[in-house]
């Protein structure tokens, strides 16, 4: 069955500025590597604005309506926080990232792709239920994990992240309510500052491990294969949706975890194996974090070979 490919022209036109690591550049080297041969079976879908209920389901209305109102004039750019800053475009961008992720669960869970890739920006994971932070402004993963629930019933959907930072807007959505199972590997310490092994949920849901600078390719793959993949199992998501992001590559400049793109291949194999094994294979994934254009589009194309090989 074939894999999604999901995105939007909008995601281009949020303008961060110059300098920004955040830059409309890192989806178009995405959206290049997956121009290739190799990838014309992907079902190709453009992504829908998230409606207002979509995101009240994780967002409180007033941070929605902070967030839509706030579209200034080009070339003008507003500082949400020191990372984060909305242009003209922003607010339409973010709509489509948080109406692509939903659209990337509606797909696998309506049977017509059996995965999904929201090739999406800005990113998600950082945003918290009330506050934008860290280049995100909805949390993306968190409006598909409640779209799987609200609009398909799903009682156990399981979210997992290997961005190099820590998802603490997904935590701190999850952390109250055990059908939400989030796991992460992160550089700690680093940016966010969250991510610590005790911080485990209402009902051990939550499972962090954190890797010290220079971990490399073994560490990483022995937190998923020891720790966090084992959890995954015993929770037994009806559907797996993957935070992708790759700034964990050896080349990204705003860490230091040092893996390979073959890591990236590594993990998709792995939690596709356990969707086989408790949720029907369906896997909904939308692009976090990485910030070398070269090493992105080299680990988000491998990332998506991988999904449509399995």
């Amino acid at each position: 069955m074939s894999v999604a490919l999901i995105t939007h022209p909008a995601c281009l036109q949020h303008d961060t500025g110059e300098y920004h690591p955040e830059c409309p550049d890192r989806l178009r080297y995405v959206l290049r590597a997956l121009e290739t041969q190799q990838f014309a079976p992907l079902l190709r879908e453009s992504a829908p604005q998230a409606t207002g209920e979509q995101l009240a389901r994780v967002h409180p209305e007033r941070h929605i309506e902070q967030i839509l109102t706030i579209r200034p004039t080009p070339p003008h750019l507003v500082q949400i926080d020191p990372d984060t800053v909305m242009s003209a475009g922003s607010a339409e961008a973010a709509l489509r990232a948080a109406g692509g992720a939903v659209l990337a669960v509606d797909s696998v869970m309506e049977g017509w792709a059996r995965a999904a890739f929201a090739a999406i920006r800005p990113p998600g994971h950082h945003a918290e239920p009330a506050r934008a932070m860290g280049f995100c402004f909805f949390n993306n993963a968190a409006v598909a994990a409640m779209q799987a629930r609200v609009r398909w019933g799903l009682s156990r959907v399981a979210v997992l992240d290997f961005d190099v930072h820590h998802g603490n807007g997904t935590q701190a959505f999850f952390q109250r309510d055990g059908g939400l199972f989030y796991g992460s590997t992160h550089q700690y310490p680093c940016y966010p500052g969250t991510g610590l092994p005790s911080e485990r949920g209402v009902a051990g849901n939550i499972v962090n491990v954190g890797l010290p600078a220079g971990t490399g390719s073994a560490g990483f793959r022995a937190a998923w294969a020891d720790t966090i993949i084992p959890a995954l199992r015993t929770f037994a998501p009806e559907l797996v949706i993957i935070s992708a992001g790759f700034d964990a590559h050896k080349a990204d400049p705003l860490a230091e975890l040092r893996l390979e793109t073959a890591d990236f291949s590594w993990i998709t194999e792995e939690l596709m194996a356990v969707a086989d094994e408790t949720a029907k294979g369906r896997v909904a994934s939308m692009l976090e974090g990485g910030y070398d254009l070269d090493a992105l589009a080299a680990c988000a194309s491998a990332h998506v070979a991988t999904l449509m090989r399995h």
